[in-house]
């Protein structure tokens, strides 16, 4: 009997195709329309059901086989707004949109493993969700998904996904237990002083000068307030305040993230950083209010599941191919569905140095190794076959 990653490499030029019509045609967040109708198109052609979730993009497929675990696959399919700068035939035809983040890889492996098990059908343990995944990259197409109950009817027992990664090589794969993205949240700083001539800033509270002692002051909290062997970030991505070069304003406006790893810091995060903003706000006379909003927790791999993903993968790349990787500040709404049903999140190899394919994520250059899709396939077929296996309903 041939090996799962050789059947999934019979599926090579299929997928690669795939990927290259939707590397051409981009769809951002919520109007991926023409992506969802070109997989539902080779779900229904691969024989699996099509089932309506609520939302207007977005795609589910259900393959049923013998009574067993139902294993869901995820992929997101959404693209960035950014003008690409490759040169390829296949470069995105739509002007200010780009798959610079690799969705449309994720989106064509997971079709690729849906063609593999679809064959299995009669022999296949349980059951097959395949869930593609509007709006990852605005946080909150899984939140739309979990809320019109992706993971019912039927019930989800574990979710497994991955992401393309340039940092790794073509034929391996990283597993990590525990932290692997960062939580997400934001924040909106307003800042009041009583506004002047800028020639005379005694008579006035000067909002600019108290921000500027607000943003060092909050990376003490990073640096002198957090574990150092934990990890946070403290960004702040704009900053306004302001009309003339010689007018102390009003009010200065600043808008940021936190990334943290660990629950308990998240947690604790709102409270440091505003004990930190009233101290320097009474210390210039200006008032500070922040506005701070979770949006998603940190992608935590179970340890046990973790651990048994490692001898399937093992099975497939060798063990000498398995990785851990280095884990990333950068978010996942994958993370929604850890909070739901045990699940793990992989970072497939896509990096080639030899075709200059490694530059990062949301680059406009970014590309991929298309021969990596069939270990992408490969990688969520085997997971889900030996688990359907050793873990009978």
């Amino acid at each position: 009997m041939s090996t799962i990653l050789e059947r999934a490499t019979r599926f090579s030029d299929r997928m690669t195709e795939i990927r290259r019509e939707l590397h051409r045609y981009p769809e951002v967040a919520f109007k991926e329309y023409r992506t969802s109708k070109l997989i539902a198109k080779v779900l229904t052609e691969t024989g699996i059901e099509v089932l309506p979730w609520g939302g207007e993009t977005g795609v589910v497929g259900l393959l049923q086989g013998m009574p067993g675990p139902v294993v869901a696959l995820r992929a997101d399919i959404d693209a960035l707004p950014l003008q690409e700068e490759n040169e390829f035939a296949h470069r995105s035809q739509i002007d200010g949109m780009m798959h610079a983040c690799g969705h449309d890889f994720h989106t064509a492996a997971l079709l690729g493993a849906a063609m593999v098990l679809a064959e299995q059908k009669a022999s296949l343990k349980g059951t097959v969700k395949f869930i593609f995944q509007p709006a990852e990259e605005i946080n909150t197409g899984a939140k739309a998904m979990l809320e019109n109950g992706v993971l019912q009817n039927p019930a989800v027992n574990v979710i497994f996904g991955l992401h393309n990664s340039p940092n790794i090589p073509t034929g391996q794969v990283g597993i990590k237990e525990g932290p692997l993205m960062a939580a997400v949240d934001s924040t909106f700083l307003t800042v009041t002083g009583t506004g002047g001539h800028g020639a005379i800033p005694h008579m006035t509270k000067d909002p600019i000068v108290a921000v500027a002692a607000m943003i060092q002051g909050l990376q003490t909290i990073v640096s002198r307030q957090v574990d150092p062997q934990d990890a946070a970030v403290i960004s702040f991505g704009t900053i306004h305040g302001g009309n003339a070069y010689n007018v102390i304003p009003e009010i200065v406006e600043l808008n940021g993230t936190v990334r943290t790893f660990e629950p308990a810091l998240r947690a604790k995060m709102p409270s440091m950083m505003r004990t930190m903003l009233d101290g320097i706000a009474q210390a210039t006379g200006t008032k500070a209010e922040l506005i701070y909003t979770n949006h998603l927790p940190a992608v935590l791999n179970p340890s046990a599941l973790s651990r048994w993903c490692r001898g399937p993968l093992s099975r497939l790349f060798g063990e000498e191919n398995l990785v851990t990787p280095t884990p990333s500040m950068g978010g996942e709404d994958f993370s929604l569905f850890q909070e739901k049903v045990p699940g793990v999140f992989l970072w497939l190899g896509t990096g080639n140095t030899a075709l200059d394919i490694n530059r990062q994520w949301h680059n406009p250059r970014f590309d991929v190794d298309e021969t990596a899709l069939k270990y992408g396939a490969a990688a969520l077929t085997q997971l889900t076959l030996d688990y359907m296996e050793e873990h009978p309903a």
